[in-house]
């Protein structure tokens, strides 16, 4: 996978973009990998939380136009169908803490997969910008969804119609990321996150992830009846009983994420 690095340590699977000469914009292969290592994570026990993070000096810029408009290449209907939305719906689905750490600009579609992150970190210098706009195009890769639920709808429809650059402490102010954090501190902070985050209950925390997906279009009779189920569910685990004896016993809890 020569556009995107993968590698375990720790319980936690890093993943790279690394297109950094094309700012980590996305072709169609590149698009297939990043899909192959996700599934990796999910289907590896060992993994416990998952890392995304861009070489270079660019998150993601979206999108690689000059496939886009290659009539050899893949229509942008299929680009969406085939590229983005299993993205999307891998980084929601997976029951595991996805962490990412922006490290410089995140444009169009490389800001929604930013966005459908569970936490988000972005260096002081980087930028997220709904860059659709600005070649007669709509927001894809669950922009539309995610965005206006982390920020409201005003300040999402005019990021998506005038594309306007947002840096990552205003981002912050405005709840669209988890943290701004200083450009050199970036990868040592947010991949703490990603170690603790591997060693904790993470069953319950994969529940936890889709009690969240859920309580967007549920009632809350309907949400709360679902943390009646899952409760239970979280219950019968192995993390369950050890962190319920390590609490009696005075002890640290050894969790193992089943």
């Amino acid at each position: 996978m020569s556009n995107i690095d993968f590698k375990i340590e720790n319980g936690v699977g890093l993943i790279t973009l690394n297109r950094p000469d094309k700012f980590n914009s996305f072709v169609r292969q590149m698009a297939f990998d990043l899909q192959k290592a996700l599934d990796d994570c999910e289907a590896n026990k060992e993994v416990r939380s998952i890392y995304i993070t861009g070489e270079g000096k660019a998150f993601c810029a979206g999108q690689d136009l000059a496939e886009a408009i290659d009539p050899e290449q893949t229509e942008l209907p299929k680009i969406v169908e085939e590229h983005y939305n299993p993205i999307i719906d891998r980084l929601r689905k997976i029951e595991k803490p996805i962490i990412c750490a922006v490290n410089g600009v995140a444009a169009g579609a490389g800001a929604n997969i930013a966005l459908a992150c569970d936490i988000t970190f972005a260096a002081e210098s980087a930028a997220f910008i709904q860059a659709f706009s600005k070649i007669g195009l709509i927001p894809d890769s669950g922009g539309t969804y995610y965005l206006p639920r982390l920020i409201g709808m005003q300040k999402s429809a005019a990021l998506m119609f005038l594309g306007d650059k947002v840096m990552a402490v205003e981002a912050e102010k405005m709840g669209m990321i988890y943290k701004a954090v200083a450009d050199e501190s970036l990868q040592d902070e947010a991949m703490a996150m990603a170690n603790k985050l591997a060693k904790m209950p993470t069953k319950g925390i994969g529940l936890t992830k889709r009690l969240l997906n859920e309580s967007f279009n549920n009632s809350l009779e309907q949400q709360l009846n679902r943390e009646g189920e899952l409760q239970n569910e979280a219950g019968q685990t192995y993390d369950y009983q050890e962190g319920v004896n390590a609490f009696l016993e005075k002890r640290k809890p050894e969790f193992k994420g089943e």
